[in-house]
């Protein structure tokens, strides 16, 4: 089965979950650039079984998101399909298994859950089957190619979990020690997928279209997941190389949709590590970045953009 069979997907080349970027404004952003879909920052199965505040309003998504995906975290079987039941009440296209966080706040504070569960694989499986068995909409895991240079057991995983009946499989291809240093192994992500009889999806260091593209053609992916190289790149997804006029309009655009959905004073404090991304590269984007990052009212930040773009 194709992963275009499992989700109505607009195109191969989707947006991985980013902490602390991927969140609704900027997930509607990149589906209106053609991410093929997208997921939600890892969110706290405990979190959700306890009902925590904050856990539950990283759930919220709108249908500009779609497909979309929630993704869970934690290692306690009950915890995480109850949280995985009360996810699917809210009628997201899928869920997706994280299994490949390398933060010590998830693999060891997480009591071993993330890219920890790769160090115990019969429990990862009887994970992933409880969570299949306890939803009715497509399950997937995103993983690591192992826990370090020593235990490379990427394959393994992929196999394993592979036989307990979720959907896909997302490959990042770093070691759980690696965390987002040195290279991706796409040799790695290629043996996965001729290994595995579900799809693969590759994910590490794409930074254009072009690149994922190529990725596809020459390791057999079904797909390619895209996470730093779209914060402040939404255009990665339509290949398209926007002019300082469109940078302008879009970031306008992302700062309405923040104070919409956070209100004035979070959504312009949030919005300044997107204004960042969004203006490097920009002609005298160090000088532009002291300015947009410092402003208090969202039309001081408004002015500097024009005055960013009238100078271009």
């Amino acid at each position: 089965m194709s992963l275009k069979d499992i989700i109505n997907l607009k195109s191969n080349i989707v947006l991985a979950p980013v902490a602390g970027y991927t969140d609704s404004p900027f997930r509607r952003i990149c589906s209106q650039f053609g991410a093929g879909f997208t997921v939600s920052e890892l969110i706290s199965a405990e979190g959700i079984t306890r009902r925590n505040e904050k856990t539950l309003s990283m759930l919220k998504f709108s249908d500009a998101e779609r497909p979309f995906g929630i993704q869970l975290f934690g290692r306690d079987i009950n915890s995480m399909s109850e949280a995985a039941i009360y996810a699917e009440s809210l009628n997201p296209d899928f869920i997706d298994i994280n299994m490949g966080c390398p933060s010590t706040s998830v693999t060891k504070g997480g009591a071993g859950s993330g890219s920890a569960l790769l160090l115990d694989l019969p429990h990862a499986a009887k994970l992933a089957e409880s969570i299949v068995n306890s939803v009715k909409i497509p399950v997937s895991a995103k993983i690591r190619i192992g826990w370090n240079n020593e235990l490379k057991n990427g394959i393994e995983t992929v196999k394993i979990l592979s036989q307990t009946g979720i959907s896909f499989i997302t490959v990042h291809g770093r070691t759980k020690s690696q965390a987002f240093s040195g290279n991706a192994d796409w040799d790695s992500i290629g043996e996965c997928v001729q290994s595995s009889s579900i799809p693969i999806i590759g994910n590490g260091d794409v930074l254009t279209q072009t690149q994922a593209i190529e990725k596809m053609k020459i390791y057999g992916c079904a797909g390619i997941m895209i996470g730093r190289g779209a914060c402040g790149n939404p255009w990665i997804f339509s290949g398209s190389d926007p002019k300082i006029s469109e940078i302008v309009k879009i970031i306008k655009e992302h700062m309405q949709s923040n104070i919409e959905y956070y209100g004035q004073n979070r959504g312009l404090i949030l919005m300044r590590k997107h204004l960042a991304k969004y203006i490097h590269g920009v002609r005298g984007a160090s000088t532009y970045r002291r300015k947009l990052v410092t402003a208090q009212e969202v039309e001081e930040v408004f002015q500097i953009l024009n005055e960013m773009e009238n100078l271009a």
